[in-house]
C-alpha cells in the first residue's frame, strides 16, 4: 500500500515537471507574438489617427450663415414698410396719424385742428420670418388683414447682398350702401396691395431700400360719356415705386426720407407723388417717427392711388407713427 502511494507520488511529480516545462515553452512562443501585436495594435492605432486628421483637415468646414441686423429700426419707414420682419414671437401695436395739410396757415394751426386721418393696427410674428396682422382706419371707414415675409436676408460676407420681403393686404371699405356709394355686391368693397421691398444696409449709418407696388381696386369710380358709356376715372390696377433711406445719427435716432413715384397713367385724377424726410427715435420697445411729407392717406394703396398734394405747391402735412413691441 506504501509503495502504491509512493509510485502515484512519483508520477503526480512527472507530471508536473512536464506541465512546468509545456508551459514555459509556450510563454517562450508567446512573447514574441504578444509584442508582434502590440507594434501591430500601435501602428493600425496610429493610421487610424493619422487618417482622421488628414479627413479633418481635408473636409470643408461648413460655416454658418451671419445675417446682417437692423437695416432698419423697425416696420415701417414714413408711409411704406420696411424689408424687416420681427424676430418669432413679436407681438406689435402701431399708432399712425396724419393731419390736414398746411394750407390753410394758421387758422386750423398749420392742419392740427383739419380732419385727420389714424389708424390703428397690430400684428404677430407665429413663424419665423412670417408676419401677420389687421389694421383698421377712419378713412372710409376701411379695414386690412396683412401679410409680410422675409425671401432672403443680406449676409455678413456678402453671398447674398441684400434683403428682399414681400408685403401685401387686403383691404374692405365698410361703408354702408348709398347712392354716393355706388356699392353693387360685397366685391366692390374689396382693394388689394403688394409690394417687393428689396434692400441694403451700406454700412452702420447708411441704408436703402427700392419697392415696386402694385395697387388693386376691384371697384372704381365712373362716369357715363355722352354716347352713354360707362369711362372709368381711373384704371383698376395702379404700378408705383417707392425709394426710402435711412442716415443713423446715434444708436436711437435716425434721419428718414421718402419718395414715392406713381408710374400708371389713368384716363383722369391722376395721382401725384410723395415726398418725405423726417426722425426715426428707437428704444427697446418703441418705434416713433415724426415726419413732414404729402400723403395724407395711412393704407399704402389708398395713398398710390388717391394722392392729390402737390408738394410743389407746400401741400405738406405734419404726420407720426408710433410702435410698441413685446416679445412672448
Amino acid at each position: 500500500m506504501q509503495k502504491f502511494m509512493h509510485g502515484l507520488n512519483k508520477e503526480q511529480k512527472t507530471i508536473k515537471l512536464i506541465q512546468m516545462k509545456k508551459i514555459k515553452s509556450y510563454q517562450f512562443l508567446m512573447r514574441p507574438l504578444q509584442h508582434s501585436l502590440i507594434v501591430i495594435l500601435v501602428l493600425l492605432g496610429s493610421s487610424q489617427l493619422i487618417a482622421q486628421d488628414t479627413l479633418s483637415s481635408n473636409a470643408p468646414v461648413v460655416k454658418k450663415k451671419s445675417f446682417v441686423k437692423n437695416t432698419f429700426e423697425g416696420n415701417y419707414i414714413i408711409d411704406n414698410q420696411t424689408v424687416i420682419v420681427p424676430i418669432k414671437g413679436t407681438f406689435e401695436f402701431d399708432i399712425q396719424h396724419r393731419f390736414g395739410t398746411f394750407e390753410n396757415g394758421w387758422k386750423d394751426l398749420g392742419g392740427l385742428f383739419a380732419n385727420a386721418n389714424m389708424l390703428l393696427g397690430f400684428s404677430y410674428v407665429a413663424i419665423h420670418d412670417l408676419q401677420i396682422g389687421f389694421a383698421a382706419t377712419n378713412d372710409r371707414m376701411q379695414t386690412a388683414g396683412t401679410l409680410k415675409y422675409a425671401l432672403v436676408k443680406q449676409t455678413k460676407n456678402n453671398t447674398m447682398p441684400l434683403s428682399v420681403t414681400l408685403f401685401g393686404n387686403m383691404v374692405m371699405d365698410t361703408r354702408a350702401k348709398n347712392s354716393s356709394l355706388p356699392i353693387i355686391n360685397v366685391q366692390d368693397r374689396f382693394s388689394y396691395f403688394s409690394q417687393l421691398i428689396i434692400a441694403r444696409k451700406i454700412n452702420e449709418k447708411i441704408s436703402l431700400q427700392v419697392v415696386p407696388s402694385f395697387s388693386y381696386y376691384n371697384n372704381v369710380e365712373a362716369f357715363y360719356t355722352d354716347k352713354n358709356v360707362i369711362q372709368p376715372k381711373t384704371n383698376n390696377g395702379h404700378f408705383s415705386i417707392s425709394l426710402a433711406g435711412r442716415y443713423k445719427l446715434t444708436d436711437g435716432m435716425s434721419i428718414i426720407a421718402n419718395y414715392d413715384q406713381p408710374i400708371t397713367q389713368h384716363p383722369m385724377n391722376n395721382p401725384n407723388p410723395n415726398i418725405a424726410i423726417g426722425l426715426d427715435m428707437k428704444t427697446s420697445g418703441h418705434d416713433f417717427q415724426i415726419f413732414l411729407g404729402n400723403y395724407g392717406y395711412v393704407l399704402p394703396q389708398t395713398n398710390n392711388v388717391f394722392n392729390h398734394n402737390d408738394f410743389s405747391k407746400s401741400q405738406f402735412l405734419i404726420g407720426f407713427n408710433i410702435s410698441r413691441l413685446w416679445n412672448f
